[in-house]
């Protein structure tokens, strides 16, 4: 078992105070937006591990006259994607290599919106395939600001909330989108909702959207601005529209925000996001994990490059209940979060004192996150924000007091 040291990102929309908070550490003043915990490329964790001593006489005792023998071994500070890619089948098991490849399939993070993140979908795995593999054809550099597709996987999540945490998530009924447009009494929404009446649902999305992705930018700002003051006037439930436009004032994504299910997760509930689903995130503290992927196709509320064709093929439109998940208990207190997919498995253990410890050995490589109290793993003490990685087939238990987030792989 590995106590991980994790890198947190600072993305414009993070806040300032969620994750310090967490981590019982004071603010920089900075946003701090993610901590990732795994074997991303990008910001994999590192680790602690004894290096393997040198073979007896290649390393000589300092005393005079003594005979040779191995220098004691030390401990070294390296990524987790090395430690992996030197032995995939001890780290992440046979079953795990076999199913997903030598590499970690899931990345999880603690996610700290201060700001709305952008308005986003992502590629199921044949789409994602696709789209690489044709970028890469057509040699659009891996790095390029109008790059779509940064690897051939797909990019199916679950975000866990700490805190009281909105969001947005799926299409919701367009006549509901509708009255919500009218609502606001602003002239320049009334061809939206009348193309929301005219059409059955599948083609009604479509044509909204791609009517305010492809309006003239500056009538499309007219716009927002006049519904951002008209939500701000309103209040009640247009209240989440005028702080989304707050942030991205004349941003055509406010609108296309409107078309979508706003969600309000307590603490412990959580969202599942599939392939071709819309969605943002807006503000709170929340447990996120995904298959290991950077693809991400925005549809607005960002500065950032939007492929509005490409975007249109992978978007499913189609109006969705969001539904919130609730954690199923098991008979050992594992609380498991249910998904259709295989690349991650999220649990919690909410521990308390005096109970027995719970066994966690699996054939699958594991990460266990602190979120709160001091629960121990094996022989270490996590406080919250600490996690640790558990290689295939090692054995641990947790016990003690407070809350434990599990990542794990279905394999």
């Amino acid at each position: 078992m590995d106590r991980l040291s994790n890198t947190v990102r600072p993305y414009a929309w993070g806040s300032t105070t969620a994750i310090p908070a967490l981590l019982g550490i004071a603010p920089t003043g900075e946003p701090q937006a993610e901590m990732w915990m795994g074997a991303h490329p990008g910001a994999p964790s590192l680790i602690t591990r004894t290096a393997p001593a040198p073979a007896p006489g290649t390393a000589p005792d300092s005393t005079p006259g003594s005979t040779p023998g191995p220098t004691p071994a030390a401990p070294v500070e390296q990524p987790l994607t090395d430690v992996i890619a030197a032995d995939p089948a001890r780290e992440l098991g046979p079953a795990t290599v076999e199913k997903f490849g030598p590499h970690l399939p899931f990345l999880l993070k603690l996610l700290a919106a201060g700001a709305p993140l952008s308005l986003q979908v992502h590629p199921d795995l044949t789409q994602a395939q696709q789209g690489y593999a044709d970028e890469e054809r057509r040699s659009v550099p891996i790095d390029a600001p109008h790059r779509t597709y940064k690897d051939a996987n797909h990019k199916p999540e679950l975000i866990c909330a700490l805190t009281p945490f909105d969001g947005l998530c799926g299409f919701r009924p367009p006549l509901e989108a509708a009255e919500a447009m009218e609502g606001l009494g602003v002239d320049s929404l009334k061809p939206y909702a009348d193309l929301l009446r005219a059409h059955p649902e599948e083609a009604a999305l479509r044509e909204v959207l791609t009517a305010i992705l492809s309006a003239d930018p500056e009538q499309m700002r007219q716009t927002v601005t006049a519904a951002a003051a008209a939500a701000e006037r309103i209040g009640g439930a247009y209240a989440p529209y005028a702080r989304i436009a707050h942030h991205f004032p004349g941003d055509a994504g406010v609108l296309a925000a409107m078309l979508l299910n706003y969600v309000q997760l307590q603490p412990g509930e959580a969202l599942f996001l599939g392939a071709g689903v819309p969605h943002a995130y807006l503000d709170g503290l929340g447990v996120e994990i995904m298959a290991n992927s950077d693809n991400v196709l925005r549809c607005g509320l960002t500065p950032k490059h939007i492929d509005v064709p490409e975007l249109l093929r992978i978007v499913r439109f189609e109006a969705t209940e969001p539904g919130i998940l609730r954690p199923e208990a098991s008979p050992s207190g594992e609380e498991v979060y249910e998904t259709p997919v295989d690349e991650f498995r999220l649990s919690r253990f909410d521990l308390s004192p005096g109970a027995a410890p719970v066994a966690l050995t699996a054939a699958t490589p594991q990460i266990l996150l602190c979120t709160a109290g001091t629960p121990r793993a094996g022989e270490l003490v996590l406080t919250p924000g600490e996690s640790v990685f558990v290689p295939a087939g090692e054995k641990t238990e947790v016990s003690g007091t407070g809350t434990l987030f599990r990542a794990t792989v279905v394999a």
